[in-house]
């Protein structure tokens, strides 16, 4: 279905100043950051005692004791700490961008596939604005998923990041300048004017 035709006065070249990215909330990178401590904890405790005094209990059990043992500690530390640093950069390659050409995707699929999806602003038809909740004089704090329509009549939900209000307010700043429909407002522009103070505009064809 074709998108509604634009009045007269908004800026299809707008676009945003530039490129923005936002990860995914704390609460969820909060596993793999404890599993990072735990492994620099164990992993500086076995090359503290390949080093420490040969009287020392840590000595013995990480050094004297490696006879024993199918693989050695030193080995073990090596595969707990790159695990630990690989899964960190992992969870980063999560999130959402929105640059002057568009928003980016980013996705982890099972066992760790990523995929990425791209949609330019003119693919967009309507951008979703989930529903606000404000405490006093707290910034609001937007209650679900952002949502977009796209122009083969298909609809995605960006996942939670860490600042959902900074990324709905740059997707609405986009929705009033380039007149895509908007359903649901953060509340937190006041007219078109504040979204062109952070814009710019691409040269005319």
């Amino acid at each position: 279905m074709a998108r509604p035709s634009r009045p007269p006065g908004f800026d299809m070249t707008y676009r945003p100043d530039s490129t923005v990215s936002f990860g995914p909330p704390l609460k969820e990178r909060l596993p793999w950051l404890v599993y990072l401590a735990v492994a620099l904890l164990i992993s500086g405790a076995i090359v503290y005692g390949q080093h420490a005094p040969a009287n020392t209990w840590l000595f013995k059990y990480v050094v004297e004791d490696d006879r024993h043992r199918i693989m050695p500690a030193s080995v073990c530390a090596i595969i707990l700490f790159c695990s630990a640093i690989a899964g960190v950069l992992r969870d980063q390659m999560r999130g959402v961008v929105v640059n002057p050409e568009g928003i980016v995707l980013r996705e982890l699929l099972s066992f760790g596939v990523p995929r990425v999806r791209r949609w330019s602003w003119s693919q967009i038809d309507k951008v979703r604005i989930p529903k606000t909740e404000q405490k006093g004089q707290e910034l609001p704090v937007l209650r679900g998923h952002i949502g977009l329509d796209l122009w083969d009549g298909t609809s995605a939900l960006l996942p939670p990041v860490s600042n959902m209000l900074e990324l709905a307010m740059m997707l609405e700043r986009v929705a009033l300048a380039r007149a895509i429909p908007l359903e649901g407002t953060t509340g937190m522009l006041d007219d078109l004017q504040a979204a062109g103070v952070d814009s710019k505009r691409a040269p005319a064809a």
